[in-house]
């Protein structure tokens, strides 16, 4: 059998092309996979006018779309969670008709990107592959005191929450089943193994396509002279923003430095209040909101990506700055300590908030004195990207694994 011929069933409940985040996995995944084998993929009703959409501008004759969704959630709103467990079950039953009719080969959960939910796919009698997961990185807990208790209640649910789903039997069976399982940091890994996984892999969610890439690097007219150290994402208490402004304000920089924040959410009146507090308002400028396009373009006139997450399975934002060529300063903690390098930015260990601000502080200090550096990182960043998240060569890598489990199986009968 060669690659082209291998029939390739998909499940991938987020799965929208041009949004970034899981949706941008589902699609991509789906998308470069279809380059080289015959994919069929089941997800959610509303994401079919985005992927029919695009399919139109840019059809791929081997890629189909299967769309179901729950058919009572018209008068009944079960929450996202529970509507992503149900709607996986009802994937099983679409999933086995299908089958009777094309004779899969393979069966690839791609997302939702979680571990500690199960895919019943992992009932169907062919090989079954579960992956990327991730979700079982956690704030340590010295850094819970500086969290509203919103914040506190937050963590404390959520840790509940993967406590007791580890117990599903059909998430154990799920890591059971798989023949193999990608982890996106070795946190997950080790749950993985935990529930019964025996072949797992340790890789990045998140990857860009050579055209964006390409568009990443590409250097901006706007260049300024004056400084920018760039945080993004949703303003919320896990994200670390407020140990990145603490750090700012620390760590001895040229004058004209400014940090800006990208995004919005919950903890914008804190984080503002905070840095007025410090006495850096000044030179720090909440954007909120912003459009994709608006984002990327922007991070290009920037220098430094600064990324104090506590608890992140996968960490697009890195992946953004690094094909812009940018030095990334983070965490060493989850998704993003497996995508930077000490060739593409700074990793900061985490033992207590005031250790990991001096650290933050100093790092930041260096690179914003040190242009040759920042240029070095930046450049290695980019060849990184080039290398190992690009979607070509992730599709290349599932090609191979593939073929393996595919060999191993005729080997087995």
């Amino acid at each position: 059998m060669t690659d082209s011929d291998v029939r390739v069933l998909i499940s991938a409940y987020a799965c929208r092309p041009h949004m970034g985040s899981e949706a941008e996995v589902g699609w991509s995944m789906a998308r470069e996979l279809a380059k080289n084998h015959l994919v069929w993929v089941v997800t959610r009703s509303d994401n079919r006018l985005a992927i029919e959409a695009e399919m139109a501008k840019n059809p791929v004759s081997s890629l189909q779309f299967i769309y179901h969704n729950l058919p009572w959630t018209r008068w009944w709103n079960p929450g996202v969670q529970i509507h992503y467990y149900l709607w996986q079950l009802k994937t099983y039953f679409v999933a086995r008709q299908l089958h009777h009719q094309i004779n899969f080969d393979l069966v690839h959960h791609v997302t939702y990107v979680k571990y500690w939910s199960p895919s019943f796919l992992a009932l169907l009698p062919i090989p079954f592959i579960w992956g990327p997961v991730g979700g079982a990185d956690s704030t340590p807990k010295p850094f819970w005191r500086d969290f509203s208790w919103r914040g506190k209640a937050y963590e404390t649910l959520r840790d509940w929450a993967r406590w007791l789903s580890e117990y599903d039997p059909f998430v154990r069976l799920t890591a059971q089943r798989s023949v193999f399982a990608q982890a996106t940091t070795t946190a997950t890994a080790e749950r993985l193994h935990y529930l019964g996984a025996t072949n797992v892999h340790v890789a990045s969610e998140v990857g860009l396509s050579s055209a964006e890439i390409a568009d990443l690097a590409e250097p901006s007219t706007a260049k300024s002279q004056t400084l920018r150290v760039v945080s993004l994402g949703r303003l919320l208490h896990w994200k670390g923003f407020h140990l990145g402004l603490r750090a700012f304000a620390h760590a001895e920089l040229p004058p004209l430095t400014e940090y800006w924040i990208m995004g919005q959410g919950p903890e914008s009146n804190r984080l503002q209040a905070l840095a007025k507090s410090l006495g850096i308002a000044q030179q720090v400028k909440f954007w909120g909101e912003l459009s994709r396009p608006d984002v990327l373009d922007m991070l290009k006139t920037c220098h430094i990506l600064l990324h104090p997450s506590l608890h992140e399975s996968g960490g697009w934002v890195c992946i953004e700055a690094m094909a812009s060529g940018l030095p990334i300063l983070c965490l060493d903690l989850g998704g993003p300590a497996t995508q930077v390098t000490t060739t593409t930015g700074i990793k900061v260990p985490v033992y207590t908030p005031e250790q990991t601000v001096l650290d933050l502080a100093t790092a930041m200090t260096d690179l914003a004195n040190d242009s040759t550096l920042r240029t070095r990182m930046g450049k290695a960043g980019q060849q990184r990207i080039n290398k190992v998240y690009n979607w070509t060569g992730i599709a290349q890598n599932w090609t191979h694994w593939y073929s393996e489990i595919l060999q191993q199986q005729d080997h087995d009968t």
